[in-house]
């Protein structure tokens, strides 16, 4: 089983342009993330795919694999499953390119979901991890993942699911960490299958693999996910990076 992973990497974002470029205590954040996703030495390749020649010729200074996009894209997925057709890949792990602190054990348990299932039955993994606050559950930018019995994705959605009618009830709410795992077949089908109602309506791209038929499991993690959005989160991980 080859398992690659593969960073998109858009130049401008809207509540912080070229964030991607930044300086962090002597390097990108590009290519810090580039370089930890690397180091977790889970990878038989890893690659930034990217339309932007800044951000190409960035990580090619620093001996790094880079893939051109060849057209414009909505989302991330759809980037990434351009490139993917063009590499050989079993299992491909999509991992934010704004993630300078990417970590090894929750993409180790990623790949375990696949190494498990040995039927083949799962298309798409990612991870949740567990939420107490009500005014966090409440935000719809916060994503909820119900789940069954099996860890197996029900439905995601921007509001708090599920509904607490019955306050009584010990209630688990699961927010989704937007690291994506998928079986080949999965990604390069993605683009090609329709945006139907729901993932239109709550404009999540992970509705449209339950709306086609296949199967995601979740797995739930410790970590917290600590991403670049705005100029005030590069601060903060600049002083991570400087008080260790």
């Amino acid at each position: 089983m080859k398992v690659i992973a593969m960073i998109p990497a858009r130049l401008q974002a809207s509540r912080f342009p070229k964030k991607l470029l930044s300086d962090l205590c002597g390097q990108t954040v590009i290519t810090r993330t580039y370089q930890a996703t690397v180091n977790t030495g889970l990878f038989d390749a890893v690659y930034v795919v990217t339309d932007s020649a800044e951000i190409k010729a960035e990580i090619e200074a620093n001996n790094g694999n880079v893939i051109m996009s060849l057209q414009e894209h909505e989302c991330g997925s759809d980037r990434i499953a351009e490139a993917a057709d063009m590499v050989p890949g079993d299992i491909i792990i999509n991992v934010q390119g704004d993630e300078p602190f990417t970590r090894k054990e929750p993409l180790e348990d990623l790949i375990e979901v696949f190494k498990k299932d040995i039927h083949g039955e799962i298309a798409v993994a990612s991870l949740v991890h567990t939420m107490d606050d009500w005014e966090e559950i409440e935000n719809p930018n916060n994503v909820k993942v119900v789940l069954d019995n099996k860890k197996c994705v029900m439905y995601f959605s921007r509001a708090p699911i599920p509904h607490p009618r019955d306050k009584s009830v010990d209630t688990t709410y699961y927010k989704h960490i937007g690291i994506y795992a998928f079986r080949r077949y999965a990604l390069l089908n993605f683009p090609k299958m329709k945006m139907c109602q729901n993932e239109a309506t709550e404009k999540l791209e992970g509705i449209r693999f339950l709306e086609h038929g296949m199967k995601m499991k979740m797995v739930e993690t410790p970590f917290k996910v600590i991403g670049i959005d705005v100029p005030e989160d590069l601060e903060k991980a600049k002083q991570m990076i400087q008080h260790g």
